[in-house]
């Protein structure tokens, strides 16, 4: 499909990148297990094939998820906000792992409070979901 001549894609309002922030949302359960970053070629990538497609800034390329790791996002649904400026997927997560770290979602650290000894409530970012698969398992 050209996306020259998908219309539908010139609705939407991406960023002066060319970048627009995706979110994927477990069908099932509802969980967010996943945010990255989409443009008109993944967006248009992601529709014809069926599964989440990103454009990856890090690699500064197309990254299709589960392209090393198997854990493969099957696209059942895709929405945009009211501004047309965010994308929300409901996928299928193949594998129940979404994250590079092993765990099913992106979203495991948490805020919480922790007592120190002068008995003082101190914020820390704690890991709060096990790892279901060591990376370097994943990534050899």
């Amino acid at each position: 499909m050209s996306t020259e001549k998908a219309s539908w894609l010139d609705e939407l309002k991406w960023d002066e990148q060319g970048l627009m922030p995706a979110i994927a949302q477990d069908e099932k359960t509802g969980k967010v297990v996943m945010f990255a970053w989409m443009n008109r070629e993944s967006l248009a990538m992601t529709v014809e094939m069926g599964r989440a497609v990103y454009w990856s800034r890090s690699r500064a390329k197309i990254w299709p998820k589960g392209e090393e790791s198997g854990h493969v996002q099957k696209l059942k649904s895709i929405r945009v906000d009211c501004d047309k400026d965010v994308i929300l997927m409901s996928i299928e997560q193949i594998g129940g792992i979404a994250c590079h770290t092993g765990r099913e979602s992106c979203f495991y650290f948490e805020l919480s409070d922790i007592k120190e000894a002068s008995q003082e409530d101190i914020k820390q970012w704690q890991a709060v979901e096990p790892v279901l698969k060591d990376p370097d398992e994943i990534y050899k």
